[in-house]
């Protein structure tokens, strides 16, 4: 118990708290980056390749 009362090492919950914060925050980054290429990348080409693939007429 006493080794713990001396201990001055200075990582308590307000650096893990900031650690968790940080992740979180680039955790949405990144999944919003990946939300915003499947929107506007990825889909769009997805669904034009498929009525091509299905087009009979042409």
């Amino acid at each position: 118990m006493t080794a713990l009362l001396k201990n001055k090492r200075g990582s308590g919950y307000v650096d893990q708290a900031v650690v968790i914060l940080i992740a979180v925050v680039l955790g949405a980054l990144l999944l919003a980056g990946l939300y915003a290429l499947f929107g506007d990348v990825v889909l769009p080409e997805i669904s034009r390749r498929i009525q091509e693939m299905f087009n009979y007429a042409g």
